[in-house]
């Protein structure tokens, strides 16, 4: 070996054949007859860093669907390394390097998106919606058996979900889906996305235009107009975006409530019509330098304002007494909401010899009016006095936060630790005229604290990553001004995590343990009383306690074949209830909230995705399982019957350059804790684009819930029994997207405070 007995280092950068960087690469030095000595993998930017062992005399660099490499040790700086895509023979299925796959990998299932039909597939939130164990469909993104995931782009957390329609899946390059997240992350996230963008080559100015146009059976017409603007020169980035959209929804939905207080008190909800029109305006402003590539700053402005939000609801309800019409009603509800929201974020990013920094300040700013009116008129029954209720409900938040994170080399493996502050002040009112309902006004100051470290190493082929999160919330409440002790609250909290990766042979394995927590939010805290209907009022508990979840998960792939296996015990989970709201008025029940007894759950899936000429399918086969106690107005019972469902994605290249998605999908009955979903589902959706100008041009015909389905459920929550059947439209949406010379920011804030903005 060339290299001098003083080194102490080997670095470099890993391209693909693109030129772009290569992230989470896997480098691994060894000896001459290629026994492992040590490894890391690279960072975004596709560079490394590895302590120079003295018997290396080879250097591995892999990615997942490239072609491995191994060179001779030189020198310590060796520049660029490229790695260029694989092919490889399945019998009589071609899979090659230009196609999906989805691989275990380090903490994260990774599914190539660059150079895949996947980057065709329209916006990123349609994208998410074929990556396995994801679905992404209006606005809702859902991790299976996980919920809700924390979504990064490059590192910076997305704040407002239609940042995913902002995103062309053409200039992703890859995502990452962690189903357990560490330390690193907020104890509250349950499921993390990360999508990392292509590095897009070209300074001067940009353009990204796309409108859409999206029609829903029985409700109308929707369309919205997306303007991206960018300037890049050197190492200066300007971005603008600014979105006006006019939106029309709803749904159709009938109800059968059966509330069993001094007597059983029954109502029919014949079709509920409830339709909703909102206008929406939304500009974003980033600035963006890098000074080299070890440092760079930034500064984010979002400002999105709804001057208009309508609903609009349509209800004839029969309400019984032992079987006895008690009264035959007519209500028309009509809620109008205008929000305004400010968020900001500055970040430094940089690098001072071996240490890595990432700072984030950020702050936010909203406010929100809802004022409901029903009016309710009584056709016939026992009292016939028509009356008309108002609430006026109007909350206000104003966060500050800050997070730094540090990354530092250690024995042959990487260490990062960082801590988090964040303030936080809310302050809502709630009021009603007629005095049917008690005016509330109350208040919440919180401060909340975090402190986690981390470190990753690997063992020979075996890959660690073990962590712990030290997590303080507390917060004093208000009522009308005054302190109220007994509903100020305090948690602290550690949050252990491990994970291990392993390839055995050709299948990368993939084990894992972490603890994570729900805090009831600020809505479920309150002491206040909410107006549903004349038979129904709605109040939360602020003595509800966090709810605490184990999980151990099993992940693994084969070429383009992947299985995951959750299993969790959750301890305090948090229900619905219903109550009797008073012993003076019988007919009046309270939903409130509840600590559950502690349960078990388990989910399981097996995806398939290999590509067999001009089609790409996607087969997954899930089921969820349960074991669950719940409360009914007949006592306990268990709701364990689990849920099945089949999800079959079909992706065809048709001849001049076309591309169909049709995609279907079947769901069975069982619960989902109290929850029993009691009908069978089937749905369908397709798509169809095509793009013109060499790419600057696409067109895009999306049609979803073709088959109309209907979603049969039955909710129990105390004495309380809610039969709910609900139609689902079908709609039809036209993209027309232009762009030209589109060079993707560089912005690589990642934000702070996100667990509190969450909880607002």
């Amino acid at each position: 070996m060339a290299v001098g007995a003083k080194a102490q280092t080997i670095s470099g950068m890993l391209i693909d054949e693109q030129h772009k960087p290569l992230p989470y690469a896997k480098v691994i030095l060894q000896t001459a007859d290629s026994a492992y000595l040590a490894g890391t993998s690279t960072g975004l930017d596709g560079k490394f860093e590895l302590a120079l062992h003295e018997k290396a005399k080879l250097i591995n660099f892999s990615y997942v669907g490239y072609t491995s490499i191994v060179r001779e040790i030189s020198k310590n700086e060796l520049g660029e390394i490229q790695l260029l895509p694989d092919a490889q023979l399945l019998g009589e299925v071609v899979v090659k390097g230009y196609l999906p796959k989805t691989q275990a990998k380090g903490d994260a299932m990774v599914t190539i998106v660059s150079g895949t039909v996947l980057e065709k597939a329209g916006t990123a939130e349609n994208l998410l919606d074929k990556i396995p164990n994801v679905t992404a469909q209006d606005g809702a993104v859902t991790v299976f058996g996980r919920g809700t995931p924390e979504i990064y782009i490059n590192g910076r957390k997305v704040r407002n979900l239609q940042e995913l329609d902002q995103l062309s899946s053409d200039n992703i390059k890859s995502v990452e889906v962690i189903s357990n997240p560490g330390a690193r992350y907020d104890a509250s996230v349950k499921a993390v996305i990360r999508i990392l963008t292509k590095k897009v080559a070209g300074e001067g100015f940009g353009l990204d235009n796309r409108v859409l146009a999206r029609h829903r059976d029985e409700y109308g017409w929707s369309a919205y107009d997306q303007l991206n603007l960018n300037y890049r020169k050197n190492g200066f980035d300007l971005s603008a975006m600014v979105l006006a959209g006019n939106y029309r929804n709803g749904n159709d939905q009938t109800f059968v409530i059966d509330t069993y207080l001094d007597k059983q008190w029954r109502q029919n909800l014949g079709l509920t019509d409830q339709k909703s029109e909102s206008k929406n305006i939304e500009t974003t402003l980033t600035l963006n330098y890098q000074f080299d590539e070890n440092h760079s700053i930034g500064a984010r402005y979002n400002y999105e304002r709804v001057p208009e939000y309508i609903w609009l609801a349509n209800q004839f309800a029969q309400t019984y007494c032992e079987e006895l019409l008690y009264e035959d009603l007519h209500s028309v509800i009509t809620m109008k909401e205008p929000e305004t929201h400010h968020r900001s974020n500055f970040y430094y990013n940089g690098r001072v010899k071996k240490w890595t920094l990432d700072f984030n300040a950020d702050g936010l700013w909203s406010e929100t009016k809802n004022t409901q009116v029903a009016q309710e008129d009584v056709m016939e029954g026992v009292n016939e006095e028509d009356r008309s209720v108002t609430t006026i409900d109007t909350k206000r938040n104003e966060l500050y936060a800050a997070k730094l994170v540090l990354s530092h080399p250690l024995a042959k493996g990487n260490l990062s630790f960082g801590a988090e502050y964040s303030h936080n002040k809310r302050n809502t009112t709630y009021l009603n005229p007629e005095g049917i309902i008690a005016d509330d006004d109350a208040m919440i100051k919180e401060g909340a604290s975090s402190a986690f470290i981390e470190y990753a190493k690997a063992f020979g082929k075996l890959q660690m990553q073990t962590g712990l999160r030290y997590e303080h919330v507390g917060f004093d409440y208000y009522d009308a001004g005054k302190f109220v002790d007994e509903q100020s609250k305090d948690y602290s909290n550690l949050f252990p995590s491990i994970t291990f990766s392993l390839p055995i042979k050709d299948v990368q394995v993939q084990l894992g343990y972490a603890s994570d927590i729900n805090r009831p939010s600020y809505h479920q805290l309150r002491s206040s009383t909410f107006y549903v209907n004349r038979y129904m009022y709605d109040k939360g508990n602020p003595f509800l306690m966090p709810s605490i979840t184990h999980n151990v998960t099993l992940a693994g792939s084969y070429k383009w074949m992947n299985m995951y296996v959750g299993y969790s015990h959750v301890k305090d989970d948090i229900t619905n209830q219903t109550i009797a709201y008073s012993d003076d008025d019988p007919t009046i029940g309270l939903l409130t909230l509840q600590n559950t007894q502690a349960y078990d759950n388990l989910v399981a899936v097996f995806n398939i995705n290999p590509t067999i000429g001009f089609w790409t399918p996607q087969l997954s086969l899930a089921i969820q399982k349960q074991w669950y106690e719940g409360e009914t107005p007949w006592g306990k019972a268990k709701f364990n019957q689990p849920i099945g469902s089949v999800t079959f994605r079909n992706n065809f290249k048709l001849p001049k350059g076309f591309l169909l998605d049709v995609n279907g999908s079947y769901t069975t009955k069982g619960y989902q804790k109290n929850i029993y979903l009691a009908d069978d589902m089937i749905d369908m959706n397709a798509s169809l684009s095509k793009s013109f100008l060499k790419d600057k041009l696409t067109l895009q015909l999306q049609a979803y819930n073709i088959l109309n389905p209907k979603q049969v459920a039955t909710v129990y929550s105390g004495i309380r029994v809610l039969q709910n059947t609900q139609v689902m439209h079908r709609q039809v949406s036209l993209t027309v997207r232009y762009k030209f010379n589109t060079t993707r920011s560089k912005y690589k804030g990642t934000g702070a405070g996100e667990s509190q903005k969450n909880r607002m």
